[in-house]
């Protein structure tokens, strides 16, 4: 298996050779808790993966934020192109939880809509280490859910290799218990297909589909081949199927499963009739054996998670196995800006929680569905190893838990300067705020502004865009993949200022941004406390041109702070400077990093360019534009009657974007 090898011209420098050596020797002698503080713009990325290749484990990286993970992630994989850098997020577009309101009588069933890219890299994580040892993950908070047992996981892994002899109906029966699907007209993910002596598998983790020969019940021959064109790739020897789903488990569980669920519903029945709870008991019985039916005829059933305990044969109140479960036991945990990812961990559980209960009182779901739930914050603890955690800004928790700073990256190797920082009266701020951002696009450079609220963050987008300034806003309700998109046409100028509330923070590596304004600055509270205004600071600190502009009526003692802090950094920097002969410049990154830097989005880039291999430049052009829903329309009817269905699809599911 390939070690961890980094693939950089750069060589550590500044404080980063200082924080590598002082990290990985505490991670040799086993110290479970540390801590590097890294100013923004540090290289606190390029220190990670400079640990990882020393001490070569494998390394979950958990970030609070998924357009923080994505950049994460684009920027591992382009330092270890040849290991398994891979992507764990949350699959959900939208996401409304099953729910009962008992004060209205109002039962709210589970609606969601799953991103299929998302899926299959969440798939390609846990395949990748199933499959080899050099895998780096980038997970959001999503990753201590529960998402089946990795044991059941693994028993149903089908290895098969180049001379076997298969027993072809029992191989496909064995592809349709792990939710493969037959079609034998369309090969599409989690598909797969019979063609004589040729068996054609498409997994879902996988860009490229798996072609079987076989000569009678002997396989002759294994080949990758690109589904859409029929080019043939490398041919293996052997190759392992995962399955389509998390949630997989054998026949045997399954009726094991089943025989307990049908005691705990008898009981629960029981306790429900005794209490003349009668509505109660009969919508608990329809809806259980509903599911049992489903499940020994399916193997599946909608809602499967909330047997998880039954299936996976664990105990009352015993934790869920989850992405962490997936690791081999002495696996490196990194917690990045862990000031705001430790209190999100912490809070996943309770609200669960709640919701929960109020189901199974009410007879919507069996009390073992409780034990269908996130780990507590005590049970992550205890299944980490050894853990870094990485902020500018780290929390009590952290520094307590390390006892102290465990390494320090003040200095910036490329001698950039933190930003100036100017406190203005929020009187004719508008007009003031223009003035500035015609400054800054006289150097092609780019502005963020933050804003306390959404609603004040599109009407001053509306604003701008009126008097002519290229503006976007960049919201919680945008999906994670649009985000990227968003930041990606921010870095290569389609739009010159990008509003938002508070997902401009920690992280974000955007070395275009020269101008940071911050509205309502001394409005104290979570969104302007002494730490967010550090991070939103930070975000130009990589641009030597970079300032940030405070709007407010008084001078907070978070910005008091900021300023204080700036100033002290300031100096360090500069005597660095001036002691090694720097002369501070931008980080200048070409479009090839920058691509790089946001790949997860490439997905969405490809399927763009190849509508425009099918769409005419006016079709195309009106894609984004509301006000030609109708022309849509009626485009899509000539489409969908020349024959032309995948044209007509696409218009057909951008329309309905438009609408909603």
């Amino acid at each position: 298996m390939a070690d961890f090898i980094i693939e950089s011209p750069f060589k550590p420098a500044g404080d980063q050779p200082i924080a590598i050596s002082s990290l990985v020797n505490g991670l040799e002698e086993g110290k479970s808790n540390q801590t590097l503080l890294g100013v923004t713009g540090s290289g606190k990325t390029f220190t990670m993966a400079n640990v990882i290749q020393k001490v070569q484990k494998q390394t979950l990286i958990i970030s609070h934020n998924k357009t923080l993970a994505a950049q994460l992630y684009g920027e591992m994989k382009a330092l270890f192109p040849n290991n398994a850098v891979e992507y764990f997020i949350s699959y959900y577009d939208y996401y409304q939880p099953e729910a009962y309101m008992p004060v209205t009588d109002t039962y709210i069933e589970k609606d969601s809509s799953i991103n299929e890219q998302i899926d299959k890299l969440r798939l390609r994580a846990t395949s990748s280490l199933m499959s080899r040892n050099d895998v780096i993950i980038i997970a959001s908070v999503s990753c201590i859910y529960g998402i089946g047992s990795p044991k059941s996981y693994s028993e149903m892994i089908l290895d098969i290799s180049v001379g076997d002899t298969i027993d072809r109906k029992r191989f496909f029966k064995e592809l349709i218990a792990i939710h493969y699907i037959r079609n034998d007209q369309v090969l599409e993910p989690g598909r797969f297909r019979v063609l004589g002596d040729i068996v054609e598998i498409f997994p879902p983790y996988e860009d490229n589909a798996i072609r079987l020969d076989f000569f009678g019940d002997e396989l002759e021959a294994i080949v990758f081949f690109d589904p859409v064109s029929g080019q043939i790739g490398d041919e293996i020897d052997r190759v392992s199927i995962f399955p389509v789903k998390h949630f997989v488990t054998s026949d045997e569980h399954i009726n094991n499963a089943v025989a307990l669920i049908k005691d705990e519903l008898s009981e629960r029945l029981d306790n429900f009739k005794e209490n003349g709870q009668l509505l109660e008991a009969q919508r608990l019985e329809q809806r259980t054996l509903y599911d049992i039916e489903m499940m020994l005829e399916l193997g599946f059933c909608s809602g499967i998670e909330n047997y998880s305990r039954h299936i996976d044969g664990r105990k009352k109140g015993e934790r869920p196995y989850t992405l962490i479960d997936f690791f081999s036991d002495d696996f490196l945990l990194i917690l990045d800006e862990s000031h705001v990812t430790i209190p999100q961990l912490r809070a996943m559980y309770n609200g669960d929680r709640s919701r929960k209960e109020t189901l199974v009182e009410h007879g919507f779901r069996l009390p073992s569905a409780l034990d269908n739930r996130p780990m507590n914050f005590e049970e992550f603890v205890s299944s980490i190893n050894q853990v870094i955690y990485v902020s500018a800004t780290p929390g009590d928790y952290e520094m307590e838990k390390s006892k102290g700073i465990s390494a320090e990256q003040i200095i910036r190797p490329t001698g950039l300067l933190d930003p100036i920082i100017e406190h203005r009266d929020p009187d004719g701020q508008i007009e003031d705020i223009i003035f500035e951002i015609k400054k800054v696009l006289k150097r092609d450079e780019r502005i963020l502004i933050t804003t306390l609220t959404k609603r004040m963050s599109e009407d001053l987008t509306s604003y701008l865009k009126g008097v002519g300034v290229r503006a976007e806003y960049m919201h919680s309700e945008i999906d994670s993949i649009e985000r990227i998109k968003i930041l990606r046409g921010l870095r290569l100028g389609s739009f010159d200022v990008l509003v938002g509330v508070n997902l401009l923070r920690e992280g974000l590596d955007l070395p275009e941004v020269s101008l940071v304004i911050v509205i309502d600055a001394d409005k104290e509270g979570f969104l302007r406390s002494k730490s967010s205004l550090l991070q939103v600071a930070g975000r130009t600190a990589r641009n030597v041109n970079g300032k940030v502009i405070l709007y407010g009526m008084k001078e907070s003692s978070a910005m008091r702070h900021l300023m204080d802090t700036t100033n002290e950094r300031r100096k360090i920097q500069q005597d660095y400077n001036i002691k090694h002969g720097i002369i501070p410049e931008t980080i200048k990154k070409s479009i090839k990093d920058i691509e790089s830097s946001t790949s997860v989005a490439d997905h969405y880039e490809r399927t763009l360019e190849k509508d425009r291999d099918t769409f005419d430049e006016k079709i195309f052009a009106m894609l984004d534009d509301e006000s030609n829903i109708a022309a849509l329309e009626d485009k899509m009817h000539k489409y969908a009657k020349e024959y032309k269905f995948e044209e007509a699809a696409i218009i057909r599911d951008k329309i309905q974007s438009l609408k909603n």
